[in-house]
């Protein structure tokens, strides 16, 4: 088998309208689709659909820390840190905290979605990775 690309991520979170605020209202992702049964929203980037979100119940628990899952998703705003600033404008203004990380390759700012997921959204700021394939594995702070 030989896997041709990533088709979409799914998330499950506990009010599928605080988390369609976030990722619409905050982050922008288009809205493709909405299903009842169970109660999922599909956001598209170009595919059918990329990324969605499934509702588990206003009293669902929370996955456990330090355990195996999900880590977190990624989004790609742009090419430019000015790109990356602006989007730290808007997050700020909704009251959003963010970390900024310097990956090298990328420029990212990682958030929680209103269940805790973990979410980054980040910029291309080089294709050294290209040459050296081990340069995406860097980490330090970032400073906007």
């Amino acid at each position: 088998m030989k896997i041709q690309s990533l088709g979409h991520v799914v998330l499950n979170v506990r009010n599928i309208e605080k988390a369609e605020a976030f990722y619409q209202g905050i982050l922008g992702l288009p809205i493709a689709a909405r299903m009842a049964e169970p109660e999922m929203t599909f956001f598209s980037l170009g595919n059918h659909h990329d990324f969605a979100i499934a509702a588990v119940g206003d009293d669902a628990d929370s996955a456990p820390q330090n355990t195996p899952g999900l880590a977190h998703v990624a989004f790609k705003i742009g090419d430019a840190s000015d790109d990356l600033r602006a989007a730290q404008t808007i997050l700020d203004e909704a009251g959003i905290k963010t970390t900024p990380v310097d990956h090298e390759v990328t420029q990212s700012l990682y958030m929680n979605d209103p269940d805790g997921n973990t979410v980054e959204v980040y910029v291309d700021v080089s294709d050294a990775w290209k040459a050296e394939p081990a340069r995406v594995a860097q980490a330090r702070p970032l400073s906007l």
